[in-house]
């Protein structure tokens, strides 16, 4: 959801951009329809329940989506429209009933008023009263399809494969060695011993993991069952791990039906020989480490096996590459999460009945610090965090296989030392600094997937512990690190960065450019051109440009596209 205050920051951004790149999951921008005011309210009624099946979200209406300039795309809605009224009609046309909230944003353009609607998440589908309906799949409004319904059901609990019951004695089913992995997993996870102690049956029954008629649950069959109960009763739990040679040719493979912790347990085996461990000296410290964090590896495993889809056929597939690691499952992501926001959204069970005993066993967290932790493993290593995509309907999760940094290493054990511990998202603002010049707010919060309100805390805490130092003003602020914390950070002999132009410099240098060039009568530079010299990114070049032309500088922007350019004009 976007607070009034952070919609009437991206309307700034409108100058630079459509509204349709600053779009996603949670909002929208939308045009009143002007021919008549019915259209408008059956628009307000999709949107809501477009917004309401996606996980909720922020519409704004009364601007146009494809139209650069603020001046241009900021139209605005009649101000005779009564949100009383709005608010009615979609309460009396949608099923179930959603009740948003309305809010005007008063701005200079167009009529003066802009409608800002605010859809909070329910229990879907909803559709309008004549059972039409749409769901937010990232920027667009998809049809409710039979697919899609079946996907929100699955998202809302009431489908639920792994918690269907299995006819028959229990006993026949179970495996005492999956049962006593799983025991040695649940105990490594630091499981309550008083469970772990209690008999199979019973184990299993406080799991919730057979019914109060004793019949076993697919859910304890994943996690205890023997390898041809699971065949019989799911055949689509599989997994496959294959040693590659090239991207379509492999050396070794095995395919097995086993168990979850077992099938856990002989993954990370057959992992062993491809993620050595190395010993570095730092110092007081000597860090053993393997090239693929272990605990990295087992998160993104359990995850793979609690969230993947077991009535889809396919493996959960574990390739190793010379170069990196990737580790895939069928069933993509759910619940409104993303690639993009997974860091941060809170979890959705595909299998509840799974994952509810995994919680209470400590192999999965409640509060998803699950994908936190693997990120934090890499990041405190030096090493970049993993990258996580939604490929069509599977999720894969590829490690890239890279050197440790001694130097990350050993200044994040001094700092635990000191009760100083780093989170996810300032090692990642530091990761990131270490590899580039510089950071905008925006920025940093695309990367650690919080919003620019969020982040800027961040920011501030790291610079007042001197990591970082801030640069520019207003909009045009910038963080960079220290030559001497980043010579203290980074293991690379190289601590000569390209560093970003003070803005008053840069502003002087690129005016002395353009002059120079006028007098030998050679072209002007384009926005390419200028960002080559000062490492600013567009948009702010184009601020910067602006300002000069403000302050009077005889500068001219000429031309379309790419080959548009700024030229110095002599007028004397």
């Amino acid at each position: 959801m976007r607070t009034a205050a952070e919609i009437t920051e991206l309307l700034d951004e409108l100058d630079h951009c459509i509204a349709d790149e600053l779009e996603n999951q949670d909002l929208d921008f939308k045009q009143w329809p002007e021919n008549s005011r019915n259209d408008a309210i059956e628009l307000v009624v999709k949107m809501a329940v477009c917004m309401v099946n996606g996980g909720g979200g922020t519409v704004v209406f009364g601007v146009a989506d494809h139209i650069k300039g603020r001046a241009n795309a900021i139209l605005g809605i009649p101000l005779d429209i009564d949100v009383n009224i709005l608010k009615k009609a979609v309460y009396d046309k949608t099923d179930p009933k959603i009740t948003p909230v309305f809010e005007d944003l008063k701005v200079p353009e167009g009529t003066g008023r802009v409608l800002i609607i605010q859809i909070y998440p329910g229990l879907p589908p909803y559709t309008d009263t004549s059972g039409r309906g749409t769901v937010r799949i990232g920027k667009d409004c998809q049809p409710l399809t039979g697919t899609m319904r079946k996907k929100i059901a699955v998202e809302t609990g009431e489908n639920d494969y792994t918690a269907e019951q299995i006819s028959g004695d229990p006993g026949l089913y179970l495996s005492p060695s999956a049962m006593e992995q799983l025991r040695q997993i649940a105990q490594e996870h630091n499981a309550p011993e008083d469970l772990l102690r209690l008999s199979d049956i019973e184990l299993l029954k406080n799991l919730d993991l057979m019914s109060a008629s004793g019949h076993l649950t697919r859910a304890g069959l994943l996690l205890g069952g023997t390898e041809d109960a699971i065949r019989q009763f799911i055949p689509g739990h599989v997994w496959t791990f294959l040693q590659m040679e090239t991207d379509t040719s492999y050396i070794n493979r095995e395919d097995k039906t086993s168990a979850i912790p077992v099938s856990i347990k002989r993954l990370e085996d057959l992992l062993v020989p491809f993620n050595p461990i190395t010993t570095v000296v730092k110092g007081m410290y000597h860090f053993e480490y393997r090239t693929y964090p272990p605990l990295a590896i087992r998160e993104v495993l359990i995850n793979a096996f609690c969230h993947r889809d077991y009535q889809m056929a396919g493996p959960v597939l574990v390739k190793v590459f010379p170069t990196h690691l990737e580790i895939s499952n069928n069933g993509g992501f759910i619940g409104g999460i993303t690639s993009n926001n997974i860091l941060h959204h809170s979890p959705s069970a595909r299998n509840p009945c799974l994952v509810g005993a995994l919680i209470r066993l400590h192999l999965v967290n409640r509060s998803n610090l699950g994908i936190s932790r693997v990120f934090e493993a890499f990041l405190m290593e030096g090493k970049e965090p993993p990258c996580i995509d939604d490929v069509g309907d599977s999720v894969r999760v590829v490690f890239r296989k890279q050197e440790m940094s001694a130097h990350m290493r050993a200044f994040i054990s001094e700092q635990a030392g000191k009760g100083r511990y780093y989170s996810v998202d300032e090692l990642l603002i530091i990761h990131y600094l270490l590899h580039h010049p510089e950071i905008v707010t925006y920025q940093a919060s695309v990367l650690c997937q919080r919003s620019e309100a969020q982040i800027r805390d961040t920011l501030f805490t790291l610079e007042s512990e001197g990591l970082i130092e801030r640069g520019g003003a207003g909009r045009g602020t910038y963080w960079s690190i220290p030559p001497g914390i980043h010579q203290l950070l980074s293991d690379s002999k190289d601590n000569n960065q390209k560093r970003r132009i003070d803005r008053e410099a840069a502003k002087t240098r690129i005016l002395s450019i353009l002059m120079e060039r006028a007098r030998r009568g050679e072209k002007g530079l384009t926005n390419s051109d200028i960002r080559k010299i000062i490492h600013y990114d567009r948009n702010q070049v184009y601020q910067l440009m602006k300002e000069l032309q403000r302050e009077g500088a005889q500068v001219k922007w000429s031309g379309r596209g790419q080959s548009a350019m700024y030229e110095y004009i002599d007028n004397c």
